[in-house]
């Protein structure tokens, strides 16, 4: 939703907003934050606000928020196919598959050609099955993934069925490499990245990831949260 197409909004029976996500958030910083504005605007206590789908911290654009009665509404956005941009390095891997962790390995890529690369994408598309990465919010036994992995542990966790419909590559450029990605829920761009590097045999994971598309909903439509801050004293609320 832009907040400049509408004059009066009313946030506690509820609304759907579209963000884009600031670098290095995570996506309860996110509600977090606008939850603390709404109810300061509002001046209310307290005020459902939740998220369609989390993305990293590392990552950045298009989340879905909804407030109010909209929350409802959460389970049918979060199953919506979604859209991403990655860039990623050829030639090395890191423990988390992004730039959260070091370097753990080194490898020529160099053999790596447009060619090769495209017919290496060729076989993740469809229906496939993908292992999360350990560094993710999977749960096992209660406990998330990520708190196996930072004490070092290495949790062992089952594939997923996931389908990704669309790879394009956007651009080529060694040791890095430019993607489009539609696929649906579920589906880390990580472990894509992950996979990839395992398929040409020289590693890769994700130095860059933006959601661009979660169903209809478009990131060029997305507002940020300073963008929100700062506007929504302007707007009626009812």
């Amino acid at each position: 939703m832009s907040m400049t197409t509408r004059e009066s909004y009313n946030f506690i029976n509820g609304e759907v907003l579209l963000f884009d996500k600031n670098y290095d958030w995570t996506s309860f910083d996110l509600v977090n934050r606008v939850r603390y504005l709404l109810c300061r605007k509002l001046e209310v206590k307290k005020l459902k606000v939740g998220h369609a789908g989390t993305l990293d911290p590392l990552a950045t654009g298009l989340m879905i928020l909804c407030t109010g009665k909209s929350t409802k509404l959460i389970d049918t956005y979060q199953a919506e196919e979604k859209e991403y941009v990655a860039t990623l390095k050829l030639g090395a891997t890191t423990p988390s598959f992004d730039m959260e962790t070091e370097e753990d390995s080194e490898t020529d890529a160099s053999f790596v050609t447009v060619a090769l690369l495209e017919h290496a994408i060729q076989n993740f598309l469809g229906e496939t099955e993908q292992i999360p990465p350990v560094f993710s919010a999977v749960k096992i036994n209660g406990k998330r993934a990520f708190s196996f992995a930072r004490n070092g542990e290495v949790p062992e966790l089952q594939p997923k069925k996931i389908t990704i419909s669309e790879i394009e590559l956007l651009s080529f450029g060694l040791p890095e490499i430019k993607i489009r990605v539609v696929c649906s829920k579920g589906t880390y761009i990580r472990a894509l990245a992950r996979d990839l590097g395992t398929e040409l045999g020289c590693g890769a994971y994700l130095t860059g990831l933006r959601r661009t598309r979660i169903g209809n909903f478009s990131v060029e439509d997305a507002m940020t949260v300073d963008f929100f801050s700062e506007n929504l004293h302007r707007f009626e609320t009812n």
